[in-house]
């Protein structure tokens, strides 16, 4: 280099090995020593101003909870709350019509889809039920032959 060429390091008295981030261009007879100093400072200006100015927006404080609502075929509902991946409740019992209630409070197509599962559980105990009370008929029948 040339005594006029300079480099940003010997600019700012840093110590010659220190890295630095900053992009050199070759060092070549007609490029001039102030161009480069010039176009090697104006980035660094430029993230100092950003830096400096604070955000108006208010910031919302998200609080994540996550509830698992699980049912099975046979109408046995339960929930699980999780709190900051810590578990609040897990198997907590819940009704079927609390969960129809709930459901219909969120949304349209989730009350769609989990009246669809209660009214299969619904059917399957009323199948069940019916066939109960044929097996009760028929020991009833049975007792009364015993008795007479």
């Amino acid at each position: 280099m040339t005594e006029e060429q300079t480099t940003p390091a010997e600019a700012t008295g840093a110590d010659s090995t220190t890295p630095t981030a900053v992009a050199t261009a070759p060092a070549s007879s007609e490029t001039p020593a102030p161009a480069t100093t010039e176009t090697s400072e104006a980035p660094a200006e430029a993230p100092k101003k950003r830096q400096t100015r604070k955000s108006t927006a208010k910031k919302t404080r998200t609080v994540e909870l996550t509830l698992t609502v699980t049912g099975t075929a046979d109408g046995e509902w339960q929930a699980d709350l999780m709190h900051q991946g810590k578990r609040v409740v897990q198997a907590l019992p819940v009704a079927a019509a609390a969960v129809s209630k709930a459901a219909a409070e969120l949304n349209t197509e989730i009350s769609e889809t989990i009246e669809s599962v209660i009214n299969e559980a619904r059917q399957q105990h009323e199948a069940k039920l019916a066939e109960l009370e044929a097996e009760v008929e028929r020991v009833r029948k049975a007792l009364a032959e015993l008795e007479a």
